[in-house]
């Protein structure tokens, strides 16, 4: 039996961890929290451990974690900031690959990397040479990645049902469309996004980069229309565009054209699709509105 390590077993984690165990692996879902590690291992059908993968010495002494076939790091960090990212992302993705010595080993990082701000299409093949200090350390954790033979899924701004940024600013008030509302957005469903993971690993996909995306990059205005449609509400005010963004303002349409040539496919190959047949996205939104998105 095949042994999958899903280091980081959140949002995106838990549904890749789920399609792994019905394919017949061994998936063992690695949290930073005993708490959260004791609630996966009571409702999931796959294994969980509580170990910080910033501290070396707690892999080494994880025995259980060492030398599976593949190692994905989906993890997130818990506080913000050059420090954080750099403790989890790219320290936490050296410690796993020196200490338990995966066969495989998939980074999960973000599209924003591409710095590009005039509505053009990137492809992997594109600069990615990021502004915000956060962004240049994901690329960095890339090349670890990348360095071992790995690969890499540049995830877009991840949403599904309980975490849908742009939901929540229009249902609390807070959305604005900034300027003209023409600056682009990219998104990936949460089981579109675990889809890829699995899709990569499990296919034997050749390493490399490979952007994980919905087929329909949309402007900000027609977005926040297709939101205020399905939830009966009239379109946001406008306002200034917002310059503080955690990974810096951008303005591209990211490519699944790599993966989609390898076999990908998608349940939600658009934002307005997941509104119409994802009924636990909206359902989720009105009932607490919480959640968050990658940029």
């Amino acid at each position: 039996m095949r042994k999958a390590l899903i280091l980081g077993c959140g949002f995106v984690g838990v549904r890749a961890a789920r399609l792994f165990a019905r394919a017949g692996w061994d998936v063992i879902g690695v949290t930073r929290s005993a708490a959260s590690a004791a609630r996966l291992a009571g409702t999931e059908a796959f294994r969980a451990l509580a170990c910080d993968i910033a501290d070396a010495a707690s892999l080494s002494a994880a025995s259980d974690l060492h030398g599976a076939d593949a190692a994905i790091s989906a993890v997130s960090p818990e506080r913000g900031g050059e420090e954080g990212y750099r403790e989890v992302y790219l320290r936490g993705l050296e410690n796993a690959i020196a200490c338990l010595a995966p066969r495989r080993v998939l980074f999960v990082g973000s599209t924003s990397v591409y710095p590009q701000n005039n509505g053009s299409w990137v492809t992997e093949e594109s600069l990615a040479e990021p502004l915000a200090p956060t962004s240049r350390i994901l690329r960095e954790a890339e090349a670890v990645a990348l360095a071992h033979g790995g690969q890499v899924a540049r995830l877009a701004g991840i949403y599904g049902p309980g975490r849908s940024v742009l939901l929540r600013k229009v249902l609390d008030g807070s959305a604005v469309i900034e300027g003209d509302g023409a600056r682009h957005i990219n998104q990936i469903h949460a089981d579109d996004a675990a889809g890829a993971l699995y899709h990569l690993i499990q296919n034997d996909l050749p390493p490399g980069i490979y952007n994980v995306v919905d087929d329909t990059p949309v402007t900000q205005l027609e977005c926040y229309g297709w939101i205020a449609t399905s939830l009966g509400l009239p379109l946001p005010p406008r306002g200034p565009i917002d310059t503080q963004r955690k990974r810096g303002v951008t303005d591209k349409r990211v490519s699944n054209a790599k993966l989609r040539s390898l076999g990908w496919s998608l349940m939600y190959p658009s934002y307005r699709v997941a509104l119409e047949r994802d009924a636990a996205l909206l359902a989720a939104a009105r009932g607490d509105g919480t959640g968050d998105a990658r940029p």
